[in-house]
């Protein structure tokens, strides 16, 4: 996001907050002389407070969470209070200080769950039924906006995005672990094994970049208040984790047949989400949104941005529920 405002806004002021010394800022690294950094804890209601004083913004994109949905099972409370509290903190912080902000709300299409086939696809009346702790916690983050907007007429976008993916995600998440060990494999730095979570989920999937224009679309043109979906509804797009696993094995110049695809029970969730496919018909009719980028995009950019990543000369600690899909 930060990339896409500099490119088109190249006069805009770019405020981020990091958490001293803990944030890893290595994604941004090029972009450091176009962003003033805020010291900033949004669990510490004290500390939001001072950044929403300090820099009384135009729009917030909301982009700080627990965003891995795997280790929520064992760290329920921190999830609530990152995904839950920072919200209350920074909405406050807004309210107090600079009232008259856009805040953006990216929720999650994890939200609704266990989802049957009959109630594809997904749209805003779609009953949400979260099956882990992240998602509850994005549902109360998404309600605790509507409150705000409510009650103190705090001009609020509310999104729930479903699967983005695209380069510089970490490797803990299903299209990055894939390509992490296509990589390693590919470069003799694994043996031709490669391991998985479930991966018969199906999703349809958005580049980032698209997903990044949406969201800018979202707080230009979207109604304050109201809850927009947004995703690839193109029906070429859905596909198991299982087919785009086979494609970026393709993609990198390999086969399938020739490695060993093995799940691991140490990376399946308690719970799973059979299917997440929106009907983003409701946002696309007010901005006119449309995703550029091809499946094959996203695939291939992901390998891409792995095959050299130094992270792949040190392979990751084995620790149950931490590398599911």
């Amino acid at each position: 996001m930060a990339d896409l405002i500099s490119e088109k806004y190249p006069d805009t002021i770019i405020y981020a907050s990091k958490r001293w010394h803990l944030s890893n800022l290595d994604n941004v690294r090029h972009l450091h002389d176009k962003i003033q950094y805020i010291d900033c804890d949004l669990t510490d209601p004290v500390s939001t407070g001072d950044l929403i004083s300090q820099s009384k913004p135009d729009i917030v994109f909301h982009f700080a969470a627990e965003s891995f949905v795997s280790p929520s099972w064992r760290n329920p409370h921190r999830y609530m209070n990152v995904n839950h509290g920072g919200t209350i903190n920074l909405l406050e912080a807004i309210r107090k200080y600079s009232p008259g902000t856009t805040i953006h709300i990216p929720g999650s299409g994890e939200e609704y769950g266990d989802i049957s086939p009959s109630e594809l696809p997904i749209n805003t009346q779609t009953c949400i039924n979260p099956v882990n702790p992240y998602a509850v916690s994005k549902v109360a983050q998404d309600l605790a906006a509507k409150v705000y907007f409510d009650s103190y007429g705090t001009t609020v976008i509310r999104t729930r995005a479903f699967n983005h993916e695209g380069p510089r995600r970490q490797f803990v998440f299903g299209l990055p672990w894939y390509a992490y060990q296509i990589c390693r494999i590919k470069q003799g730095l694994q043996e031709p094994r490669l391991e998985t979570g479930h991966r018969l989920d199906k999703r349809n999937f958005t580049h980032v970049k698209d997903m990044c224009n949406a969201y800018l679309l979202a707080a230009q043109y979207c109604d304050a208040g109201e809850l927009y979906l947004v995703g690839n509804n193109d029906p070429s797009y859905e596909i198991t984790f299982d087919a785009a696993l086979t494609s970026m094995i393709e993609l990198a110049g390999l086969r399938r047949d020739d490695l060993e695809v093995v799940e691991n029970p140490l990376y399946v969730r308690p719970t799973q989400v059979p299917f997440l496919i929106a009907d983003n018909s409701r946002f696309v009719t007010k901005t006119n949104w449309k995703p550029e980028m091809k499946l094959s995009d996203i695939f291939y950019d992901t390998i891409k941005y792995w095959e050299n990543h130094p992270y792949l000369s040190s392979p990751p600690t084995v620790v149950s529920g931490v590398h599911p899909l």
